[in-house]
């Protein structure tokens, strides 16, 4: 039989024991720290072309981006899930640069849709663009109830993962637009490419002055650029195609006149 004092260790040393345990379960259960997630930015307040806002995420989280301003600059965000598009931007000079979009959801599933003039696109990463939510291209512009776009520069951007297109160019003569302007020169070099349902990875139609060069086009695609619908003048050189596609280039009558580059494979 234990002594009253030996009962008492044991008693001690089992609850010792007990809280121990329960320490250990607490700290393996705890789930790990996450970013905060922040709201969509809303732009609507922009510079001027000498000094234009700057909108600096530092690596932060959020749920989207929206600029309708001018001389607007946005970057380094980490948009996150965001509804589609992850980045919509409709303006004068504007600069999207290093953020980074990650599985858009919603609407057409874009990444980034852009309208306006002097639009520069550069250094920005889009991933898991899905077509369950309709027609997922990584970036993507047109001319219906929206501005055309001019003088725009797309450039050192990575599409990975993208179901439909990497660049849906759409004029306001294609048929569906609303007839009003033209969208025209377009400057798309160095980009990484990777569309996995499309037909083609870049797709222009009514876009004229078209510059195509240094681009990475990863996926096994039918063919890599399309040019429709009184796309001419474009300019294609330099880019590096997977070996399944079966032509680099896929040109309509209506596009010939002025295109520069590689002998047409076919339709667009």
């Amino acid at each position: 039989m234990l002594s009253p004092s030996h009962i008492a260790v044991r008693t001690l040393r089992t609850a010792a024991l007990l809280a121990a345990a329960a320490l250990a379960t607490t700290a393996f259960n705890t789930p790990p720290a996450r970013d905060a997630v922040h709201p969509r930015l809303v732009v609507t307040h922009g510079g001027t072309a000498a000094h234009p806002a700057v909108y600096d995420g530092h690596g932060r989280r959020i749920d989207g981006i929206t600029v309708e301003a001018s001389h607007v600059v946005v970057e380094n965000y980490r948009v996150t899930r965001p509804e589609a598009p992850g980045i919509d931007i409709t303006g004068d000079d504007i600069t999207v640069r290093n953020n980074t979009v990650t599985s858009p959801h919603g609407h057409d599933g874009d990444g980034i849709r852009f309208f306006g003039n002097h639009l520069k696109i550069q250094h920005n990463t889009v991933r898991g663009a899905s077509n369950r939510y309709g027609h997922a291209d990584c970036m993507q512009t047109f001319a219906s109830d929206t501005p055309p776009s001019h003088h725009v520069l797309i450039e050192h951007n990575r599409c990975e993962h993208i179901d439909n297109m990497c660049l849906m160019a759409e004029g306001p003569n294609d048929g569906e637009g609303d007839g009003r302007g033209h969208t025209f020169d377009f400057t798309v070099r160095d980009n990484y490419c990777e569309t996995l349902k499309a037909s083609q990875a870049l797709m222009f139609e009514d876009v004229q002055g078209a510059s195509i060069t240094g681009n990475t086009f990863a996926a096994a695609t039918d063919h890599a650029i399309g040019l429709a619908i009184h796309s001419t003048g474009a300019h294609v050189c330099g880019n590096r195609i997977n070996p399944h596609i079966r032509y680099e280039v896929g040109i309509d009558a209506s596009s010939r006149p002025g295109y520069r580059g590689p002998i047409p494979g076919g339709a667009p």
